[in-house]
């Protein structure tokens, strides 16, 4: 970027059935691409041992977080398994005003909240399995749920699946690199598009002067 112009930032959204990549896809992405980071939430869920306020969750009780959403602090917010978690506007904005990225691991109805609240910065990407067998196979090579859990998760996939449609980009996850890398090409372009790139008009201006 020439340093005449400065990039906002914009909020990328990766979302996906559980089992798809989308937590492979995003970790690597965090590892190569230096200007994007992991959107911190505002919780009420108790904090864990070793977990850092503001850097791992920022930790809020109940109270506080009611008054964040009646003052409209919140770009989204959804209640999982008895807790509630947010994501803080100014957290964003302050990201976002200073040309980076920030990163999204949300469901479509969480999507659904940014693109009301923030459209023009929302970058929105979906990843689906090559095949509902691979799917399963990944969900059970995790070892992490017993059967019926993941019987659970494949009979929600079907539903989650159905709002690709509502994603500015689509992506079948066969390979992670292969995947990785069409989320950096997305990156590329949408980071260089013109109402991202301030100081623009009067960097062409000067090119048009001569100068």
């Amino acid at each position: 970027m020439d340093p005449d112009i400065n990039r906002r930032g914009l909020m990328l959204v990766l979302s996906s059935p559980s089992g798809a990549g989308k937590t492979s896809i995003s970790r690597e992405l965090l590892r190569r691409e230096p200007t994007l980071s992991m959107s911190v939430s505002a919780t009420t869920r108790p904090k864990r041992p070793g977990e850092v306020h503001g850097q791992d969750y920022f930790f809020v009780d109940a109270t506080e977080f009611g008054l964040m959403v009646n003052r409209g602090e919140f770009l989204e917010h959804a209640k999982v398994f008895g807790n509630y978690y947010g994501t803080p506007r100014s957290y964003v904005e302050g990201k976002l005003s200073q040309g980076l990225d920030v990163l999204f691991d949300i469901d479509w109805q969480g999507t659904q909240q940014l693109r009301e609240q923030a459209e023009a910065d929302l970058v929105s990407v979906f990843i689906l399995p090559p095949s509902t067998g691979e799917l399963e196979r990944r969900l059970n090579a995790r070892a992490q749920d017993p059967a019926h859990v993941v019987a659970q998760r494949m009979s929600q996939a079907a539903n989650e699946m159905s709002h690709w449609p509502e994603y500015d980009y689509i992506i079948v996850n066969r390979d992670l690199d292969a995947s990785v890398a069409q989320v950096q090409a997305i990156l590329m372009a949408e980071r260089t598009r013109r109402e991202r790139q301030i100081g623009l008009g009067d960097f062409v201006r000067r090119l048009r002067d001569g100068r």
